[in-house]
């Protein structure tokens, strides 16, 4: 067994628990919205584009404010940043709640966005902080991730039924009564922690993330609407792109940068980092389109359609827990390689997937799926946090997460926009439907079917039949799309994790 220097708190245990309670609350907002799509469309008839915005604006404003949380929270203490990120996402919350309009419940989900993001780095900085036994803080990190991920995936459960018991906005609603039990838990039990030299504030370098991340997304969301060459969604790129760009020279020309960029110089940080970016990437998009894939193919209720996600939520747990275990056995090259690739494999199945109830594809596909990808980030967590010295905990831990976040953020962005474009491309002329008809039936498969509600049948059901099969054109390539990423991510693994000399981390 292998001890860092210092002991672990002894109150490590219970302070774990308070932890994994605040951080289920924001993973399970990630996917909660998941299966409550189509009632927030019937409801507020969003377009197509703000839909995608509803659901993604969460992580993508999340994401770029994960470095500034991780900042703050090494200057003015952990516990103290997450006591506050949970004040501002029970606020967020109530306004969800009753949002009137999309535009409203976009704003009020961003909020949201803004209060994840202050909750998330605290969480891993004060595990990396009270859990100093390298073991120990390995079972620690399962048991966080596979709350992340368990979370994630329970997500979809937990909106099915509350929106088929009540409404859609009681997934929000639900949210502030936690809140109101952990505040005071929290303030008793968590530890204050802070970094003894942390980085400076720079307001700008902030800015130029958040531009930089929302220009992208809006970007890839506008570019598969009005196509890439459009010059709205060119300016919107080059900024976002640019931006980075420039935040990453201004961070490297830095004598104490908001971000050690020169972490992701470090071997294994860089390669664990992108993993978990390239798996969130491919999978994020492809569980929502298939909570949309059991409704509005299928034909499924909501709370039947989460149902249906329940195996992926157990496995996902059952990974977390036996990571460890597995992790001590293959070591950290072959339990990340060898877990992505195993995810690839359980994606293949899908690729089958039609018009009627394949659901003996599906059940297996998510048990390998959740246990083989849950592991493998178990896995990256530990070298993440692990191959950096205590100070740099916050800046690795809001790495990590802002990795997640991107990663689950751009997946439903970018493969949303892919399942787009094949979706548009497939749609023709229909007999008996006109060309406005045909114009909205184009915008997404839900707007097809609600056209087709209001046709006679002879027009309806070649118009059904013809959305859905385009819509499954789309999902089929975005499944595809996912293997490639993840079947990169393995490779990435295998070949550019390679054991080094007087580390602790077991690379073999």
């Amino acid at each position: 067994m292998m001890v860092e220097t210092g002991a672990s708190h002894p109150r490590r245990w219970a302070i774990l628990a308070v932890i994994c309670s605040s951080l289920l609350v924001v993973v399970i907002d990630v996917t909660v919205l998941h299966v409550a799509a189509p009632a927030i469309s019937s409801d507020l008839d969003p377009t197509a584009l703000q839909l995608l915005w509803i659901i993604d604006v969460y992580p993508l404003v999340a994401a770029p404010l994960l470095i500034a949380s991780g900042v703050l929270g090494d200057r003015f203490g952990r516990k103290r940043m997450l006591i506050a990120g949970m004040g501002v996402f029970g606020l967020a919350s109530l306004a969800a709640t009753f949002a009137p309009t999309a535009e409203t419940l976009i704003a009020a989900r961003a909020l949201l966005g803004v209060g994840g993001a202050m909750i998330m780095p605290p969480t891993m900085s004060i595990i990396r902080d009270v859990f100093r036994d390298r073991d120990e803080r390995v079972r620690a990190v399962g048991i966080w991730s596979a709350v992340s991920a368990g979370g994630a995936a329970v997500g979809p459960l937990v909106g099915g039924f509350l929106v088929e018991h009540f409404w859609w906005g009681a997934v929000f609603l639900i949210n502030v009564p936690i809140v109101l039990i952990i505040i005071p838990v929290a303030l008793r039990l968590l530890p204050e922690s802070r970094a003894a030299e942390p980085p400076p504030w720079n307001g700008l370098a902030v800015a130029a993330t958040v531009i930089g991340i929302l220009g992208i997304a809006f970007g890839f969301k506008e570019g598969a609407r009005y196509g890439f060459i459009d010059p709205k969604v060119l300016a919107s790129l080059l900024i976002g792109f640019g931006s980075l760009i420039w935040f990453t020279r201004s961070q490297l020309r830095a004598p104490k940068p908001l971000l050690n960029v020169r972490l992701f110089t470090r071997p294994e940080f860089s390669v664990a980092v992108g993993c978990v970016l390239l798996s969130m990437f491919g999978l994020v998009g492809i569980e929502f389109f298939g909570a949309q894939y059991l409704q509005l193919v299928l034909g499924l209720g909501a709370f039947e359609a989460a149902i249906r996600l329940l195996p992926l939520m157990l496995s996902t747990l059952a990974g977390g827990l036996l990571a460890a275990r597995v992790l001590r056995h293959l070591g950290t090259r072959w339990t990340i390689s060898l877990g992505l690739a195993g995810t690839g494999i359980g994606l293949i199945p899908m690729l089958a997937l039609g018009l009627s109830d394949q659901y003996y594809l599906l059940w297996p596909s998510f048990l390998v799926i959740g246990f083989t990808l849950e592991v493998a980030l178990v896995a990256a967590n530990d070298v993440i946090i692990s191959s950096v010295p205590a100070d740099e905990a916050g800046q690795a831990a809001a790495i990590e997460e802002t990795a997640y976040e991107l990663g689950g953020g751009f997946g439903v962005a970018v493969l949303g926009s892919i399942l787009a474009i094949v979706y548009t491309s497939q749609i023709g002329s229909i007999e008996g439907v006109s060309a406005v008809g045909i114009a909205n039936a184009e915008e997404s498969l839900s707007r097809a079917l609600e056209i087709a509600e209001r046709m006679s049948s002879t027009v309806a059901d070649p118009l059904i039949e013809t959305a859905k099969l385009a819509f499954m054109s789309g999902y089929h390539t975005a499944i595809a799309v996912s293997i490639a990423l993840v079947g990169a991510s393995a490779a990435l693994a295998a070949f550019l994790l390679r054991p080094r000399p007087g580390k602790s981390l077991n690379t073999r």
